[in-house]
């Protein structure tokens, strides 16, 4: 069996983790049409690529079906329960930065922290009836955040297309999202909380636990970290 590394797709996740193990002397490239998931490895013998959505990589990395993956901090905390159990963390990478944060609207001028939320949300369900929704993808980091915080009556509605949007579509009134510059969110004019993040998230190369090695993959798996000095 071979060591198999995971690594986006796509864009600019993947053109800057080629980049990445380039400069350590590990060069990955794609094979065939941009259309084909194929691609390979030079500077270490046994190590299979394997090409995945950043989104797919936390689950093929827990299930131990990856033994290497490259993907966000986010992504592995909000679709792993106990993310630290399967996987480890060996290396940030320095790039694909952005934070999760929540964002109201900026009309709200009382509405500031996460004590001023708790209690407009409080006010908006004793004039409306019904709890105040906050959009997001991210409804395990996004609930353990608000319960810590303090904060009751809302309820997170799925967002998995334009989340600055739906509070201007009148489908959310915060919302919960990744941003790396908050252009996004000054144009649909909704401002940051300030507490601070949720998360800081950048890509990551993550370790699965769960994988099953061989004697010769552990030496594989040895010689590529060596070689990425990680």
């Amino acid at each position: 069996m071979i060591v198999k590394l995971g690594v986006p797709s796509k864009g600019r996740l993947m053109e800057k983790t080629f980049d990445w193990f380039g400069e350590r002397g590990v060069m990955l490239s794609r094979t065939g049409s941009d259309r084909e998931y194929a691609g390979k490895v030079e500077g270490v013998e046994g190590v299979n690529l394997v090409l995945l959505s950043a989104g797919e990589i936390p689950r093929e990395l827990a299930a131990g079906r990856l033994h290497l993956g490259v993907t966000g901090t986010d992504l592995i905390r909000e679709k792993l329960v106990q993310w630290d159990q399967r996987v480890e963390e060996l290396a940030p990478l320095g790039f694909g930065h952005a934070d999760l944060i929540i964002a109201v609207p900026n009309c709200w001028v009382d509405v500031d922290c996460l004590d001023d939320l708790d209690a407009a949300a409080a006010a908006f369900r004793e004039a409306h009836g019904h709890r105040m929704r906050i959009a997001t993808k991210y409804h395990r980091l996004v609930r353990e955040y608000l319960r810590a915080g303090g904060v009751a009556d809302y309820r997170l509605v799925d967002s998995q297309g334009a989340t600055e949007g739906t509070v201007k579509n009148l489908t959310a009134e915060a919302i919960a999202d990744i941003t790396s510059t908050g252009e996004t969110l000054r144009a649909n004019h909704l401002k940051i909380l300030s507490d601070g993040p949720i998360l800081r998230s950048q890509a990551t190369l993550f370790r699965s636990r769960t994988a099953r090695r061989t004697q010769e993959e552990r030496e594989v798996l040895e010689k590529l970290i060596d070689r990425l000095e990680v």
